[in-house]
Order: structure tokens, then sequence, then C-alpha cells
């Protein structure tokens, strides 16, 4: 480039507002502002951490939006005060600014202890005797709380070794449930002896001659007192008497639930944020604050604090009858359980006291929250996107009512291979059971021996009555005489795993075509065990094209099952070998046409794939035959006590 073009691009630039400057530069003077060409330090370090703080604050926000919260201030909604003419909010609005109306399910929390004249035999003397029995008539938990939150995770088949029958000791008391007809005052001894047939009575007999007659065989059958000379104890009722009735229209109607309101909502769980819920429950009866709410899901800590912020307003630690427990429910950082956010009481429906979560996690006296309209029924918000899965709310539900741990086990091990034990929990779904025996203390059932469970699940109920045989084995099983273990395993990994991919047709993930999926795909760890579905031959243990290392296995009466993807197949899992539910067959890899660790899984009947999620498998134990009409009679028995506790809460509260 030559003089004369430099010049001219030199004129173009000034043109357009260039100038020629001197370079940057930081020295600039001390304490003094930045003039011309000069650059601060300081005003860069400045404007950087704007930035950052800028990008923080709005990765906070994003995060908390994401969460389903709204605000990072916890009890604001509590603490703040509802202006004068304001419309107050609907049972199913925190604020009555919310987006959506979340359904409200009517919930039912029954624990009553009923008193039934029991006819037992001890060394060959008949007694009929008064003794307690408790029902509990629940609906499942749809909030997760922190009363669930230590227990046992999940494993089916841990919970196959849990559920095995049990043994009754020589020294322990039989329970009994043959109730008597009618009500007795203290005990009532029976006692039978053979009649003299050495010197029979006349085939014609007058009533003198036969009372004489009675007193000479049958020692201690007379009295000398006035009155009646004989009374004579009813037999022990039939079906008939205790109003199960053979035949009919409906010979296999057991009930129909009342009082239940369901409002469902259509929404898909995984789209929703961590919402807050609120219960509304009505206390029946005198009880210790500390109680109440240690059974709705506080712990030791947040009682403490919640009654030291209300012993000032409180007159008495204890609830009256018909007080009102208003708990708003809210999520934790970290976990799916929700923790008490704000809790009032009232008496009738007058406000007493507010309690509410501050920023600092302790809980202060606050103003009464947005009224709303109380009803007879105790309510509850469903927040559908956190519903506890069916075994989490068995665990939830029992520890409520004060059952013990090990009784809960039992209870959610009989159903596991009956139910897919990690799907979630619908609003109206509910428990029944009978304790023998009273509670120790309130809420402790400890030490009571469980009789009877029922679990319905939408429109299906699920019976099971404890049945001891004369070997003294103790089982549970439905009113067909089986028991809850299934022929086969639903979920056989540890863990039970995560479902990935239900059975059906859908799009192929590597090849993108529309076909049925023959199986369940749960995912899991490499490398986590897998165990034979049920006990069977191994037909099939290699390499299997798309399968990747594959396992199939062949089960009595035309079942088959297989095991796909494995990361290695269990030492001696040859063709040829016999195997026992539970047994490691494998571990859980991604081998084959696989986009990641999970077992696919199959069942096969005669050939033909199943849904191993749906299908009706059938038991592995049943009731031998000459248990049956022993059996009969115990079903007929529950009920009556069944019927009798139906019977009793019905008229309290018919006079409430």
């Amino acid at each position: 480039m030559n003089a004369a073009q430099r010049n001219r691009h030199a004129a173009l630039l000034k043109a357009t507002g260039y100038e020629d400057s001197p370079a940057l530069t930081v020295k600039s003077s001390e304490g003094a502002l930045p003039q011309g060409r000069e650059i601060s330090f300081a005003w860069l370090a400045g404007t950087v951490l704007t930035g950052v703080t800028s990008f923080m604050l709005m990765a906070g926000a994003l995060q908390v939006s994401f969460k389903g919260q709204d605000t990072f201030s916890t009890p604001f909604e509590a603490l703040s005060i509802q202006t004068t003419g304001s419309v107050a909010a609907s049972p199913t609005s925190l604020t009555g600014k919310t987006r959506r109306a979340k359904p409200v399910t009517q919930t039912q929390s029954d624990m009553r202890v009923i008193e039934a004249s029991i006819r037992e035999v001890v060394d060959g003397v008949a007694r009929i005797t008064n003794q307690p029995f408790t029902t509990i008539n629940a609906t499942l938990a749809t909030a997760p709380t922190a009363l669930s939150d230590d227990i046992p995770e999940y494993d089916p088949v841990a919970l196959l070794a849990r559920n095995e029958p049990m043994r009754a000791s020589a020294a322990a008391d039989v329970v009994s449930t043959d109730v008597y007809g009618a009500d007795v005052e203290g005990e009532v001894t029976v006692m039978t002896a053979a009649l003299d047939l050495s010197n029979p009575p006349h085939r014609a007999i007058n009533d003198l001659n036969a009372a004489q007659f009675v007193r000479s065989t049958v020692g201690g059958a007379y009295t000398t007192a006035d009155g009646p000379l004989m009374a004579y104890a009813a037999q022990a009722p039939g079906l008939r008497d205790l109003g199960i009735v053979s035949g009919g229209a409906n010979p296999d109607l057991v009930g129909v639930a009342e009082n239940v309101t369901i409002m469902p909502k259509t929404r898909v769980a995984e789209d929703m944020g961590h919402l807050r819920t609120e219960r509304i429950q009505t206390i029946r009866e005198e009880t210790p604050l500390s109680d109440a709410l240690m059974r709705n899901g506080f712990t030791p800590q947040m009682v403490q604090a919640v009654t030291r912020a209300m012993r000032n307003l409180l007159p008495s630690p204890n609830l009256p009858a018909n007080t009102r427990l208003r708990i708003l429910f809210g999520p934790t950082g970290g976990t799916d359980s929700l923790i008490p956010y704000r809790v009032s009481l009232y008496r009738d429906t007058t406000h007493q006291v507010t309690v509410a979560l501050s920023d600092r996690g302790q809980y202060v006296v606050a103003l009464e929250p947005p009224v709303v309209e109380f009803t007879e029924e105790d309510t509850e918000e469903v927040n559908v996107a956190n519903l506890p899965t069916i075994y989490r709310s068995i665990w939830e539900t029992g520890r409520k009512h004060g059952l013990d741990d090990a009784t809960i086990d039992r209870i959610a091990a009989m159903y596991a291979y009956d139910l897919d034990l990690t799907r979630r929990v619908s609003p109206g779904d509910t428990i029944e059971i009978l304790l023998s025996g009273q509670a120790k203390s309130e809420g402790d059932a400890s030490g009571q021996d469980l009789l009877y469970v029922s679990l319905t699940l939408g429109n299906t109920v699920r019976e099971l009555f404890r049945f001891q045989s004369e070997d003294g084995v103790i089982d549970f099983y439905n009113p067909d005489g089986e028991t809850g273990k299934q022929f086969l395993l639903r979920r056989p990994l540890e863990g039970g795993g995560t479902l990935r991919s239900r059975y059906g047709y859908r799009s192929h993930p590597i090849f993108r075509d529309y076909r049925l999926h023959t199986g369940v795909d749960l995912a899991a760890r490499t490398g986590t065990p897998i165990y034979a579905g049920g006990d069977g031959i191994v037909e099939m243990a290699q390499w299997y094209s798309g399968y990747g290392r594959y396992v199939e296995l062949s089960h009595s009466n035309g079942y088959n099952t297989a095991y796909a993807h494995m990361s290695a197949i269990a030492d001696g899992i040859t063709p040829g070998t016999r195997v026992s539910q539970g047994q490691v067959i494998g571990y859980v890899g991604s081998t084959g046409q696989s986009t990641g660790p999970h077992l696919h899984y199959e069942i096969k009947i005669n050939g033909n794939t199943v849904d191993p999620l749906a299908v009706k498998l059938p038991r592995a134990n049943t009731l031998p035959q000459q248990h049956e009409t022993e059996f009969s009679n115990t079903i007929a028995q529950v009920r009556a006590l069944l019927d009798q506790a139906g019977a009793e809460t019905t008229q309290v509260a018919g006079t409430n």
C-alpha cells in the first residue's frame, strides 16, 4: 500500500468516526476516576462480580421454580394478613390465587376397641369370656412424611423370606375368634360329661323325673337355687346366624365402602413439581397434643418445638374432643418426604392458635390462615405428583395407627407378590385390620396378634385371614384358602428395579420401528443380582442374539420365564440344572441390543408371552381340603367381629 492509499483509508476511517488515539493504559492516578483511555482494575472486578452475582441469583430462582416453589419464604402465606372484604380461599386452595385446583379426598382413620364373647376350649373345658379386639379402618396415606423415612427398602425377594409361615410355640396362647352368640358377664365355664346309659329314662317321663335323672348323671350341672332348674348354652352360631348366607343373588358380596368421595385429576405426574398439601382432621376423643402431632408425621423435635410455641396460648396439653387439626405440608430439600409447614387448632370452627415454620427452621406463632369451610368428614388435598408407593403407604398408615414394625412388614410381605407394591397409591384406597387384644397404651399396638387384613385398591378387595392348623402352623389365606405367595415373582431382582418399559407395543429404542415389547424392562445398577422367578429347570443359559447373555427357566404347568441382557450368568447355571425361587441366576448388565443396564424379564404361558406385572398367577400354597370347614367357620367369625365393630361405629357416628 503506497502513501496515497494510506492517506485515503485514513480519511475514510476519520469520516466514519474513528480516531487515532493512544493505547489503553492501567496507569490511572491513585484514588481518581479513570480518565480518557485509562482502565481501573477495581471497576473491572466490580463489573465481573456483579455479573456472577446476577447469574447465581437467576440460577437460584430457576431452581426454586423447577421444584414447584414460588417463594423462598416458607411461612409467608401463613403470616400474611388477609385484607377485610377479601374472598375466602376455597378448601382446595392455600392462597386463593393458585393456578389449578388440587384434588381433595375424604379420609378415614378409625381405630376402635370392641369386646366380644369368645368361646375357647382349654384342657377339654369350654370357657366363654369377654375378650377385647382392635379394629383399624383407614384410608391409605397419600402423603409421605417423616413417619416412613426409615422404613426398609423395597426388596421383593427379602419380603418373600420374611413371609414364611409362623409356628406357634407350645406355651403360646391360641387366639380364639369363636364368637359366642350372646353377651356374657364375667366368665362362663361349660363342662360336658357322658350320660350314664346303664339306667336310661323311660320313653315317657315327667319333668320331675327328668330333673332327678340329670342330677344323678351330670355332676355340677344342677343347682338347688330358686329359679329355672337348668340352663342350656346355645350352640356356636352357624353361618346364617352370623349373617353369612350362602347362595342368593350376591353370594360373594362382602361390602361396599361408604362415605368415600374421590375427585380425581388427570395430570401426568412427571410434569408436576412438588406441591403443598393440606390435611384437616377431627380429634374424636380427648388426645394429648403430642400424640396427635406424632401420628401426623411430626418428628419428636418438631413436636417439642410446636408445643413450646403453643404453650402460652393453650390452656391444656390435651386436645378435647371435636378439636380440628389443620396441617399444611410441604416439600423439603433432597427427599420426597413432606414436612409440616403450618399447624392450626380449631375448637369446632373457632380458630385457637396457629404455628408456622419460619425461614430459620423454627416454629413460631402465626396469624390464622385463610378461612375454609369445614365439613363433618376429614379431608386431605392430594398431591398427584408426590403420591407414595403402595409399599410406603402401608408403612405410613400402619405407623400412624401404632402398629409395630414387624406387623407392618408382615402385611407388606403378604401382598408383595399379588401386587406391584412400587405402584403409586390412589386416593380413596383403604386398609382394614383386625388385631387381638387391646393396645398397651395410646398409639401402641405392639404385642397384638394380626388376625385379618383387607386391602382395597380401586374396586378390588384383597382379604387375608389368619388360620392355625392342628400342627401349630400359622399362615394367612384369602377366602378361597390360598396364601399370598405367588407361583412366580413379578420383579425378580434385588430391590425390584425401576420400571423403564412396560409390556406391549412400543417404538423400539434402537431400530425405531413399532413392535411388541415381549416383557418388562427393570433398570438397576450393573451387577445387581437377578433371582429365579420360581422353582424350575434351566432350559437355556447362553448368549442369545439381541438378548445378550440370556437365561430361560422352565416351570410347571407350561410356564417359562426369561432373563436377558445379563452382564454375567451365575456359576452353575447350565441347561438341566434345577433352581429354586429366589436363587441367584445372573447379574444385571447391558449386553446385546440394549441402551443401558437393565433386566428384560418375560413370562411365557405355553409359549405365549404375557405381561409379568398384570397376569394372574397361580398361588404357591393352598390350604388342605380337610381344613375347609374349620377355615369357613374362622371366616364367618372374623366377619362377625368386623360387623360388630362397624355397627358400633355407625351408632357412635349417629349420636354426634
